[in-house]
């Protein structure tokens, strides 16, 4: 696809359409709602992925600041036992950068994975805060 623009002598001049961006979904939580469902489906095939392979795959939005916003989705799942690490692999944007790749958790085992780091979040909770006490 090509944008014609018109030149002022009367000929058109045709130049490469612009690279086709993203939308950015403007709130944190309904961008976490559209998104999530993708990468549920992605953790329930049980095959390794990247966030930003299955946000590629689906086309998904941005949210409203990508650039530190992206990284708070993984733990997100972590943390409500869906994926969990499973090893590092490539970019797909940036190929010399390392990212993690994620697993879905089985179905079965959801809920005890994200009672077991609740209880580990909470312990360390405590921890600091004997820590802090005791200093």
């Amino acid at each position: 696809m090509t944008h014609i623009a018109p030149a002022f002598d009367g000929t058109e001049l045709a130049a490469a359409a612009p690279a086709k961006s993203r939308r950015i979904v403007d709130d944190y939580e309904a961008w976490v709602d559209e998104v999530w469902p993708a990468f549920v489906a992605a953790a329930d095939t049980g095959r390794p992925f990247t966030i930003c392979g299955v946000a590629s795959d689906h086309n998904l939005p941005d949210p409203p600041r990508p650039k530190s916003q992206w990284g708070s989705l993984p733990a997100r799942l972590q943390n409500a036992g869906i994926i969990r690490h499973h090893g590092y692999g490539t970019s797909e944007r940036a190929h010399q950068s390392l990212v993690y790749v994620w697993i879905g958790v089985p179905v079965r085992m959801r809920e005890l994975v994200a009672e077991r780091r609740r209880q580990g979040r909470e312990a360390r909770r405590e921890t600091r805060a004997e820590q802090r006490r005791a200093a």
